[in-house]
C-alpha cells in the first residue's frame, strides 16, 4: 500500500493490482459491529465464502463499524470482539477501508483513525475521507455524517465527537472542493464514491436532504459510476440506465424487517429487509454486482 498526496488534498492510498488481467473483486459490508450479535457471525461466514470463491482483493466497510457507540479509545476490547474475532476466514485476511457512521461519531473518534488499531490487527484502515486507486478504479471515500443537521440541532440523548469537523461549514466546504478536484484529476476508467448514509434510499432512513443538495451535484458533475452506502440495515440497489447507481449495503448485522418506503418501480431494482452483503466484480469493460442474503443465495445481480 501507497501513500501519496497527488489527487488532492484527499489522503490518497494505492492497492496494488494482482491480478494477471487487471480485474478487481471486492465485498462491500455496513453496519456490522455488534460483537457477533444479530447474525454478525453468520453474515461474516458467508462474506468469507464468497470472498473464497472470487478471491477478493479487498472488503469495503460503509460505516456503522461498532454499535451503539463507536470505540471508547483504541484500547476498546469491542474493537476484537466484533471485528477481528468474527471475521476470521482466510479469504477475509485482506485490507479493510471503512469509512465512520452516526453511531462511530458516537463514541472516540480517533480510537477508530487510530495506527493503534492497525498494530493489533494489520487490515483495519479507517480514515474521514480519502482515496484508494486500484488499476482502472479508484473508490473515493467520504465523511457523510458532519452533513447531517438533525445531529447537531436535535442529538437526542447521543453525544457527538466532532473533534476536528468543527467550524462544520468550512470542514464540509473543504471536503467537497477537495473531493470535487481529485475526481476531476483521476483517470481512472471506473469512479466509486463511498459514503455511510444514504443518497437514494427507500429505507428508513430516507433520503438524506444534505446530500442530495451538496454531495450530489459534485458526483453528476463528474460522472461518477457508483455511490454506496449504508446506513439503512437493508440491501437495495436503485438507478437509472446511464445514470449513477445508488447501492446499499447496510445488512451486516441487524436488519428491519418490513420498513420500506415508496419509490418509483422502474429505479427501485432492489429492496431486501434482511442481512447480507454485497460483491463488486471490476474489468476494464463492465463493472457487476451482486448482492447476497445470509445464506449466500443471490437476490440480485447487475452490470454496467
Amino acid at each position: 500500500m501507497f501513500f501519496s498526496r497527488s489527487l488532492s488534498e484527499l489522503l490518497s492510498l494505492k492497492h496494488p493490482v494482482t491480478k494477471s488481467d487487471g480485474s478487481l473483486n471486492i465485498l462491500v459490508v455496513g453496519d456490522w459491529g455488534r460483537l457477533g450479535g444479530y447474525n454478525q457471525s453468520a453474515v461474516a461466514a458467508q462474506m468469507g465464502i464468497v470472498g473464497e470463491q472470487l478471491d477478493i482483493d479487498y472488503v469495503i466497510s460503509v460505516g456503522d463499524n461498532f454499535y451503539s457507540d463507536g470505540l471508547n479509545n483504541d484500547t476498546d476490547p469491542a474493537f476484537e470482539a466484533s471485528f477481528s474475532r468474527i471475521y476470521t476466514h482466510p479469504s477475509l485476511q485482506k485490507r479493510w477501508y471503512s469509512v465512520l457512521g452516526n453511531h462511530d461519531y458516537r463514541g472516540n473518534v480517533s480510537a477508530q483513525l487510530s495506527q493503534v488499531l492497525t498494530q493489533k490487527d494489520w487490515r483495519w484502515f479507517c480514515r474521514r475521507s480519502f482515496v484508494i486507486s486500484s488499476g482502472m478504479v479508484d473508490v473515493f471515500f467520504v465523511d457523510t455524517t458532519p452533513f447531517v443537521n438533525e445531529y447537531f440541532t436535535d442529538p437526542e440523548d447521543h453525544t457527538y465527537d466532532w473533534s476536528n469537523v468543527l467550524p462544520r461549514n468550512r470542514y464540509i466546504s473543504n471536503l467537497l472542493d477537495d473531493l470535487d478536484l481529485a475526481l476531476k484529476k483521476s483517470r481512472a476508467t471506473w469512479k466509486f464514491v463511498v459514503g455511510h448514509h444514504g443518497i437514494k434510499t427507500a429505507g428508513e432512513h430516507n433520503v438524506t436532504q444534505e446530500l442530495i443538495d451538496q454531495l450530489l451535484p459534485v458526483l453528476e458533475d463528474n460522472k461518477v459510476d457508483l455511490y454506496m452506502n449504508g446506513h439503512d440495515h437493508c440491501l437495495q440497489h436503485i438507478g437509472s440506465d446511464g445514470g449513477i447507481q445508488f447501492l446499499t449495503s447496510g445488512g451486516g448485522s441487524k436488519a428491519w424487517r418490513g420498513v420500506i418506503l415508496p419509490w418509483d418501480p422502474k429505479e427501485l431494482k432492489l429492496y431486501y429487509d434482511g442481512q447480507g452483503f454485497m460483491s463488486l466484480h471490476i474489468t476494464q469493460s463492465q463493472v457487476k454486482f451482486i448482492f447476497y442474503d445470509i445464506s449466500g443465495n443471490v437476490l440480485h445481480q447487475f452490470t454496467i
